[in-house]
């Protein structure tokens, strides 16, 4: 699996209008299945997660993780991070997971998030992959708004 993590004092995820995911500060985490993975990879790529020391600590170090700030974690299916664009200018997806496959394994991933106490995600991210999926392999002229807001302000935690 692979994850892509972004450090926000808060973030959200719109699908046509409708905010359907969002956290205060903690991680916001772009989510890819690729071919093969199993709940295996995904309980590595959320101890990497839940254990990354990217906050800082009273010394301005970077020594706390997303558990010990009591951070959020917003998960965010995206299959394009398994884009292979070695040849040519159009990426190919082959790497990525089945459609179904995926789906099912970041359910697990985030019910793994949950087990250790944490709300990760709302169900309608689900619709928004799938809806940004099928629009790239479609290539449907309906195109609906699926938008990441992450403030981009930047200073010290």
């Amino acid at each position: 699996m692979i994850g892509l993590l972004q450090r926000v004092r808060k973030a959200d995820v719109v699908v046509e209008g409708e905010q359907v995911g969002a956290i205060g500060p903690g991680l916001m985490v772009l989510v890819c299945a690729e071919r093969g993975d199993t709940v295996r990879q995904a309980d590595a790529l959320l101890t990497k997660l839940l254990s990354y020391r990217v906050f800082a600590d009273d010394a301005g170090k970077m020594n706390r993780s997303v558990t010990d700030v009591q951070g959020g974690l917003l998960l965010v299916p995206q299959f394009t991070l398994a884009a292979d664009t070695d040849k040519g200018t159009r990426a190919g997806f082959s790497r990525a997971e089945q459609p179904d496959a995926a789906r099912a394994l970041f359910s697990q991933l985030v019910e793994m998030a949950r087990a250790h106490g944490l709300e990760p995600h709302q169900p309608a991210l689900q619709r928004a992959w799938l809806q940004s999926r099928d629009r790239l392999h479609h290539r449907s002229s309906q195109c609906s708004g699926v938008s990441l807001r992450v403030p981009s302000a930047v200073s010290r935690w």
